[in-house]
């Protein structure tokens, strides 16, 4: 009895310790997974660059790497309609063609592509002077009903080049950088951004009212005040400016999540720049808007609104990792995550892909 006493207490160990293990291993493995009644929706907000005119077989690249991103839904910005041509029926036809279906109707300067049907779109803020646009679209997806917005922002009065030393309607180097930042909100508010941004918010109020999800890609043209902040002030010549850029502060009272900063909320050790984007393929000087400054910044950004039905879980930046700073093709040593192009980079500016778990009906 003795001999065989210990035996059966080791081996009684040895179950109590597997039984542990397991309960600590499943609960791991199955966190990271979809219930069945989730589905994985992608955000992708991509600034093509003139269609992807400028760079040599940019088009092909935007199919590529929509293909290759497979988003559910797309924000478009720098839609032309080039020879009368609608890009969004360009687009469809030639994604179907390479045997994938994606939803879009014509608009002008910011546009919106999905892979789930349009209920209606329309142009919520017109393009009217080339003072930026927004288009809004409502996409059924799984029977959830989404509002989702497009925003290619006005590019004048791009006032974060003023402490750098430019002028941002004209690009021309001033006598010195401007680093009042009363000076800087002023400029700042000769742009159409505001109103966009204004127009934006009173409608999404309306949606959420009705149940719907919010989301918003956009090209802003102005950074987040979230990244302008005491940490920053002596980096990416910002010449110690800390600076309430006041949109997408006025989006986050307002209830709207910057996707990258809710997963990445330190701006020094994740600064993550979308442009300028360094293009192997495109001469630098028309990369390169302020040769002679560093004027990284993080314009492209993805929005959404608290809602039961919606989980952020990833937000990455899609593009090269090398910028332009002060005139010349750099690396990044950031610790941002980036997805690289395939092949052929069809734009100036990276694009921002979130991903989201969204629980269907």
């Amino acid at each position: 009895m003795r001999l065989i006493l210990p035996a059966l207490i080791k081996k009684a160990n040895l179950l109590a310790s597997q039984t542990v293990l397991l309960l600590i291993v499943i609960p791991l493995i199955f966190a990271g997974c979809k219930t069945p009644n989730e589905k994985e929706l992608k955000v992708l907000q991509f600034n093509i660059w003139q269609e992807g005119t400028v760079v040599p077989n940019g088009y092909e690249a935007i199919l590529e790497e929509i293909i290759r991103l497979d988003a559910d839904l797309i924000a478009l910005s720098e839609v032309r309609n080039y020879n009368d041509s609608s890009l969004a029926k360009r687009l469809m036809a030639d994604l179907n063609r390479l045997g994938h279906t994606y939803y879009s109707q014509t608009s002008y300067d910011s546009g919106i592509l999905s892979r789930h049907p349009i209920l209606s779109q329309q142009a919520l803020f017109p393009v009217k002077d080339d003072r930026g646009s927004v288009t809004k679209a409502l996409i059924s997806i799984d029977g959830s009903v989404v509002a989702f917005y497009s925003a290619h922002l006005d590019y004048r009065n791009c006032s974060l080049y003023l402490p750098r030393g430019y002028d941002g309607s004209t690009w021309a180097k001033l006598a010195a950088p401007i680093t009042d930042t009363s000076t800087i909100t002023a400029d700042n508010l000769q742009s159409q951004r505001d109103e966009a941004i204004a127009a934006i918010i009173a409608d999404a109020q309306q949606e959420k009212a009705k149940g719907r999800l919010v989301i918003l890609g956009g090209d802003f043209n102005e950074p987040s005040h979230r990244d302008w902040t005491g940490a920053t002030k002596n980096l990416f010549d910002h010449n110690g400016v800390v600076m309430e850029w006041p949109n997408t502060q006025l989006l986050e009272k307002n209830g709207f999540i910057d996707a990258y900063r809710q997963l990445y909320p330190n701006p020094v050790t994740h600064p993550g720049f979308t442009f300028p984007a360094d293009n192997p393929l495109v001469d630098i000087k028309k990369l390169a808007w302020s040769p002679d400054a560093d004027d990284r910044d993080r314009i492209d950004f993805i929005f959404y609104q608290s809602h039961p039905k919606l989980q952020l879980t990833e937000a990455t930046i899609v593009g090269p990792t090398g910028s332009i700073v002060r005139g010349q093709r750099v690396k990044e040593r950031s610790n941002d995550a980036f997805i690289l192009p395939a092949n052929t980079w069809p734009t100036d500016h990276k694009a921002i892909l979130a991903t989201f778990k969204l629980k269907s009906e």
